[in-house]
């Protein structure tokens, strides 16, 4: 089987191209090809299929999303990978053009390719709109409420918190401007928070942002793949809850430890993020390799 590996601020995927949409991933398999020890080593896989992938809600997309995160579950969407399969697609010539369609769980995003010498460099992702309601974060209570600026108890220490859905869902936990983020124990914290069942029924991505004037600098825990270098739906959540805090505009630049991204809402209440894709190599995975991970880990 060829793959692609692709990262998008340090956001690393297996791409897979199944552009008429014959193939078929085990969980044990997308877990296997996601190790780092034993496999490829990437945050999720993103399997590439031709058209709307089946979702009648998708129209005319130009491509499909499938993506899973490292533990092989189905994740409703992956802005930094978006922005790899955007990439991926243009390389490979599957298509010319600089606008794009794409069709995910959360919905038909549109993208725009910057372009230079005939290589994709940026890339900006119409994220859609935030909604805070607890029906569209998956939160326990009542569907309409919210929860905004609550205090939430985490390990010992109290956070101000905002949940919000950006197709899939986000805890944003605020952290005091003079903390060292980089100290700070997100494996520990982010794990309690994901599996905090008394707050969300399918779990959630964590997001500790440091607000310092325009920037937001964001350290992510994401759900079934563990911290990461990046996320973006995670940075479209960082602005929308940081301007809602009143800690910035309607414009900001989320940093991560791989990089930066750049997110405006918009008065048309949108979220549009930009920022690089990188192609790192090819590769061909191993058929008896892939038979052994269809059987499930063996250590």
């Amino acid at each position: 089987m060829r793959f692609a590996k692709y990262h998008g601020t340090g956001n690393d995927f297996v791409l897979v191209e199944d552009l008429d949409g014959q193939l078929s991933l085990d969980p044990s398999v997308i877990a296997g090809l996601c190790d780092r020890r034993f496999g490829v080593g990437a945050d999720g896989l993103i399997r590439v299929v031709r058209g709307s992938g089946g979702l009648d809600e998708a129209g005319d997309a130009d491509f499909f999303m499938d993506y899973y995160n490292a533990n092989g579950e189905v994740a409703e969407m992956c802005g930094n990978g978006i922005r790899c399969l955007a990439k991926f697609v243009f390389d490979r010539r599957l298509t010319s053009g600089h606008d794009l369609r794409v069709a995910t769980r959360a919905g038909l995003k549109q993208l725009k390719l910057e372009v230079r010498d005939g290589s994709v460099e940026r890339v900006t992702v119409d994220m859609g709109p935030p909604s805070f309601e607890r029906k569209a974060i998956g939160m326990v209570g009542e569907p309409t409420d919210t929860f905004i600026g609550q205090p939430l108890e985490v390990g010992g220490r109290t956070f101000t918190a905002m949940a919000v859905s950006m197709g899939n869902p986000h805890c944003v936990l605020f952290v005091d401007p003079a903390e060292d983020l980089r100290a700070l124990d997100v494996p520990g914290l982010g794990s309690i928070v994901e599996n905090r069942d008394d707050l969300f029924s399918n779990r959630t991505n964590v997001e500790f942002v440091r607000p310092v004037d325009r920037l937001l600098d964001t350290r992510v825990w994401e759900r079934g793949s563990g911290e990461t270098f990046a996320c973006g739906t995670g940075a479209c959540a960082a602005l929308v809850a940081a301007s809602v805090a009143g800690f910035v505009g309607r414009e900001a630049t989320v940093r991560f430890p791989g990089g930066i991204l750049d997110l405006v809402w918009r008065p048309d209440d949108h979220v549009h993020m930009t920022g690089p894709a990188v192609c790192v190599f090819d590769g061909e995975v191993d058929e008896a390799w892939l038979a052994t991970a269809a059987r499930g880990p063996a250590r």
